[in-house]
């Protein structure tokens, strides 16, 4: 199920997603507030922008612009949004999207070529541990997604790792859905009820909102971890709400696969010019086929890089590279540019750290400071002397370690919406 566009040469895909393009800047012109203010404000004519180098003439939309106009970025009147979902709110207060029936087709079509390039077929059955409550997109996509392609399904939610083996051991499911931290408690649980991982029959897991590789795709420190006890293929996929595509990893592994047909790419350097194929570069997308609310060169606020050469698995669209960070949670400290996820690599490596949260802050000088606060499940002799020297090892700096409870490790994690887990608190900006 790979669609002919992702197969065709760079050139003919360039060449579609200029006609796509100019389509789009005719909608949002006609039917957008915001664009047509914004095209009036900078007086921009589209009929000017007719490739994607022309996109550079278009101001960038921001997160704020999202939070500050959000009813103006909507192209439908309200009663035609059968469904309203919220952004995370990770870095500030959530964004309300509204989706058509037709953003929620493009949402299921998008989803099950993603589930279908990562090797999932007809005969598959997902067992799905994410919410799809919560006015939470990803849930409901991944639901839709599974259903178009054709294969199984089982809505098991959030949590419960009794709940989610007695689902595995009586359904039988070939793959889950799941973040990737929640596979170690799956496995620890099995561990101490004597469940054979090996006899599961669990062929792999798409691998949601944690990093899982290197930038050069070798399996970082919580993604070894996990093959080295479980013998399940990883594939991890790459959304956001605002975008409403996915780029996930096909059999080959080596980065999640543009589909040209849904989204536009950028990526840009702190200047908002493009960057050379395999540098870093904020991502900054242009979503295609989208009714409610399309976004013209939308600033995720995520660092990563592009791949172009062809694929093993056929395809010749490009391929983005691991998540590094959030640009806004870049982090200068003591001469070292550093982002989370790097931390959390580190943390990675101690088995007795059972929970943490990352703590950004500013100095009495205004400089960057990092408070990691952990909590610690049986004995743990030595720990902060060896995380310390862990850290100078493979970051060659050591921020502020503090072993506290558990309990108060949950409470600084949980979110306002109780989707998602917070590992990184931004107090810079407060």
């Amino acid at each position: 199920m790979i669609p002919e566009i992702e197969k065709a040469s760079a050139t003919a895909i360039k060449t579609f997603q200029e006609e796509k393009l100019r389509e789009l800047l005719q909608y949002v012109n006609t039917l957008s507030p915001y664009y047509r203010k914004l095209f009036r404000k900078h007086k921009l004519s589209i009929s000017k922008i007719n490739t994607l180098e022309d996109l550079q003439r278009i101001p960038t939309t921001t997160k704020d612009d999202l939070q500050q106009h959000n009813d103006s970025f909507l192209c439908v009147p309200k009663n035609q949004i059968v469904d309203f979902v919220t952004t995370s709110g990770t870095l500030g207060e959530p964004v309300t999207v509204g989706l058509t029936d037709g953003d929620l087709e493009r949402l299921a079509y998008n989803e099950a070529i993603s589930f279908a390039c990562a090797g999932i077929g007809t005969d598959d059955i997902l067992q799905l541990t994410t919410t799809m409550d919560r006015r939470f997109m990803a849930g409901l996509a991944y639901f839709l997604g599974v259903r178009k392609l054709g294969a199984g399904i089982i809505r098991v939610g959030a949590g419960i790792p009794e709940l989610q083996w007695d689902t595995i051991l009586k359904f039988r499911p070939t793959y889950l859905i799941v973040v990737p931290s929640f596979l170690l408690k799956l496995m620890q649980y099995a561990r101490e009820n004597e469940i054979a991982l090996s006899d599961s029959g669990i062929k792999g897991a798409i691998c949601i909102g944690e990093p899982l590789r290197n930038p050069d795709f070798s399996l970082n420190v919580l993604g070894q971890k996990i093959r080295d006890e479980w013998d399940i293929e990883l594939y991890t996929t790459y959304a956001s709400t605002e975008m409403s595509t996915a780029f996930t990893e096909c059999t080959s592994q080596q980065g999640g696969h543009h589909h040209p047909e849904l989204i536009i790419v950028e990526l840009l350097d702190e200047n908002e010019r493009p960057v050379h194929d395999g540098k870093e570069g904020e991502l900054v997308i242009t979503t295609l086929g989208v009714e409610a609310m399309p976004l013209l060169r939308f600033k995720t606020g995520d660092m990563m890089t592009a791949h172009r050469e062809p694929c093993p698995c056929g395809r010749n669209s490009l391929r983005l590279g691991p998540v590094l960070g959030r640009k806004k949670q870049m982090i200068k400290y003591k001469g070292t540019t550093l982002y989370p996820p790097a931390l959390h690599n580190a943390l990675n490596d101690f088995p007795e750290v059972d929970s943490f949260v990352i703590e950004l802050y500013h100095n009495n000088i205004g400089t960057d400071e990092i408070r990691i606060k952990i909590a610690t499940k049986g004995t743990a002799t030595n720990l902060l002397a060896r995380i310390k020297d862990h850290f100078r090892s493979k970051l060659r700096v050591t921020p502020t370690i503090a072993i506290t409870s558990i309990e108060e490790i949950a409470r600084l994690r949980s979110s306002k919406l109780g989707r998602k887990p917070i590992s990184v608190i931004d107090l810079r900006s407060r």
